[in-house]
């Protein structure tokens, strides 16, 4: 089997939907958080921060 490491990208991504998810928003632009990339995550996160 092999092993994905994680990079710092992957892990900065997982903590901003993390957050948005604690904040009750599931998705955006009718699109899953997993969908999206980072730079999409993280302007919607700092609408609310």
């Amino acid at each position: 089997m092999l092993k994905i490491e994680e990079t710092k990208m992957d892990m900065k991504r997982e903590d901003v939907i993390q957050r948005l998810v604690k904040r009750g928003i599931f998705k955006i632009e009718g699109k899953q958080l997993y969908e999206l990339p980072l730079l999409l995550l993280m302007k919607e996160y700092y609408k609310y921060v």
